[in-house]
């Protein structure tokens, strides 16, 4: 991966580089400490399912979506939520890091570029699994803490969808990266404008929506399915070929899709004879 002028790498982060969501992820921790309700967590939990099987990507759900995390971690103070997950991420999170995505973010670094995590998942929660990975480049969704250190129930940033796509072009300006040289790596349709925003887009576990983006625009899709815990990661240096794991698409998937079409049309007409 040569590098060419300034340039970035900027990743989703759930399902993406962890094979989870992160927020509910800490679900369980913000029960515990009597933050959320056993009700909240079922809705959240549904919410969340929702909008990954449905794409989420229209404004109404969008905007459904911020509204309800305003709401629910209003009132919170941030230091708590901090702590949290600083006292969890090794349990919760740092399992679940895919080996692929270290290896890829390791290959962008050597080739010179910046990476970027680019989550909707709260600040609180999105900057210290990048200092996991290295990653000190963050955008991800902003609350408002009031004087009192509590959350107002207002989002100064909400970073999802046409709003990632924002930031990614104000850090671009500011930083002068040619997007015509950087690369994006999402698992979901909401995120198919940040996508066509570089030059380099790749689809990672793609949903339904976004791999028929891909399969449309000939993007380079990524299959990860080896999630190892950080302390293994430092021990050996992962052994899955990123490269090798890449889906091709047009002519080679529909190659690769009629001969596995005729493989059980064999095996079924053996079956009933």
């Amino acid at each position: 991966m040569p590098a060419v002028g300034r340039s970035a790498a900027f990743f989703d982060l759930d399902k993406t580089v962890i094979a989870k969501s992160s927020a509910l992820a800490f679900g369980r921790p913000f029960y515990r400490d009597g933050l959320i309700s056993r009700r909240d967590v079922i809705k959240g939990a549904y919410a969340q399912l929702l909008f990954r099987v449905g794409g989420g990507s229209d404004e109404q759900t969008m905007a459904k979506t911020r509204d309800y995390l305003a709401a629910l971690v209003k009132g919170w103070r941030a230091e708590q939520v901090r702590q949290i997950v600083r006292e969890t991420l090794e349990e919760l999170i740092s399992p679940y890091i895919y080996a692929e995505a270290v290896l890829l973010i390791e290959e962008h670094r050597a080739a010179g570029r910046d990476v970027v995590l680019v989550s909707t998942s709260g600040d609180e929660m999105v900057r210290p699994i990048g200092e996991q990975l290295g990653v000190t480049d963050i955008i991800a969704t902003r609350m408002v803490i009031g004087d009192d250190g509590r959350y107002t129930g207002d989002l100064d940033f909400y970073a999802a969808g046409p709003n990632k796509v924002v930031a990614v072009k104000e850090l671009a300006t500011e930083r002068d990266y040619d997007l015509a040289t950087c690369f994006a790596y999402s698992d979901s349709v909401t995120d198919a404008g940040l996508l066509s925003l570089v030059g380099h887009p790749t689809a990672v576990n793609p949903d339904r929506g976004l791999r028929k983006i891909a399969i449309e625009r000939s993007w380079p899709m990524l299959t990860f399915r080896h999630p190892i815990p950080l302390a293994r990661r430092l021990r050996e240096r992962p052994a899955v070929p990123v490269t090798a794991a890449a889906i091709g698409v047009g002519v080679g998937l529909a190659i690769a899709f009629a001969l596995y079409s005729k493989h059980r049309r064999t095996k079924a007409a053996i079956t009933a004879a």
